[in-house]
């Protein structure tokens, strides 16, 4: 988090709260049906909005899978995947590829680096072994 952003709001710390003890990525909606009902209950569109503002803030990233659906997670689970661009399978890397590396002062100059995310995207097994089929 900056400095110069303020601290979480009620709301989006119950959000936090929710990806952390999911422990792992959700979606927007997942996340609004695991709210709902309780006393942190909010609507999606107000769940959507709180999540953008974490991200600006550095404490969510948001990942995009094939399909567009967007999942969230707080950025210190530092997960990257393999994703399947035919069925959307997606497997988690046991570690960050790119852990340790940073970018060069002389690149960032004014800008304030707040998380990365690392995707990569291909085909899977099932599917190359599908596309092979004689028709």
């Amino acid at each position: 988090m900056t400095d110069t952003l303020p601290a979480p709001s009620t709301r989006q710390r119950a959000l936090l709260a929710a990806l952390r003890d999911c422990g792992d990525e959700m979606s927007g909606q997942q996340l609004h049906r695991s709210l709902a009902g309780g006393p942190s209950a909010m609507g999606l569109a107000t769940v959507y909005r709180n999540l953008r503002q974490l991200q600006q803030k550095g404490m969510v990233r948001c990942r995009h899978l094939p399909t567009g659906e967007a999942l969230y997670a707080p950025v210190e689970q530092d997960r990257h995947h393999l994703t399947c661009v035919d069925c959307g399978e997606t497997r988690p890397l046991d570690h960050c590829p790119i852990h340790g590396l940073s970018v060069p002062q002389d690149t960032q100059k004014d800008f304030e680096l707040l998380f990365h995310t690392l995707e990569f995207f291909g085909l899977c097994q099932r599917c190359r072994d599908r596309q092979q089929l004689p028709s």
